[in-house]
């Protein structure tokens, strides 16, 4: 059985403490949307939306106590090998610039920067950080640095 929005929502408020996390009914109303996926559970999840062919990671989030086990490596593999099977062509994501830790999941499933965007997230101390967009061209396998 599939989260509920409040697992979901109680995941992602222990996973991003220094933004804003999303609510239950955030969560509630994306779940209802046409091309919006879940994979994985509520210990560790990845929520996307795919349009045409094109797919974009709306969040991966992940609960402290389960952090380091590869949770979000596999929903992550999960989740592109899907799109394969869908004909999606691109993948696209935002990341904020101070985390390394998913810079380093994405990098190593082959994501690549492709652009920024200044100023893109608030944190819940008032300071505002720059958003990496990151993509991978499916069909080649490749990030756009490599075309």
């Amino acid at each position: 059985m599939p989260p509920s929005p409040a697992e979901l929502a109680a995941t992602h408020a222990q996973a991003f403490t220094q933004q804003r996390p999303w609510s239950e009914a955030e969560f509630a109303a994306l779940l209802q949307q046409t091309g919006v996926t879940l994979v994985g559970d509520a210990r560790s999840f990845l929520l996307a939306r795919i349009v045409a062919d094109e797919a974009e990671i709306l969040t991966i989030a992940t609960a402290p106590a389960a952090q380091r086990q590869g949770l979000a490596a596999r929903n992550l593999r999960e989740f592109l090998a899907s799109l394969a099977l869908r004909g999606v062509a691109q993948v696209f994501l935002e990341v904020a610039v101070t985390n390394d830790a998913a810079q380093a999941l994405y990098s190593r499933a082959s994501f690549a920067q492709i652009g920024r965007r200044r100023g893109y997230y608030h944190l819940t101390d008032g300071t505002q950080v720059d958003a990496i967009v990151m993509g991978l061209d499916m069909e080649s396998g490749k990030n756009s640095t490599d075309q």
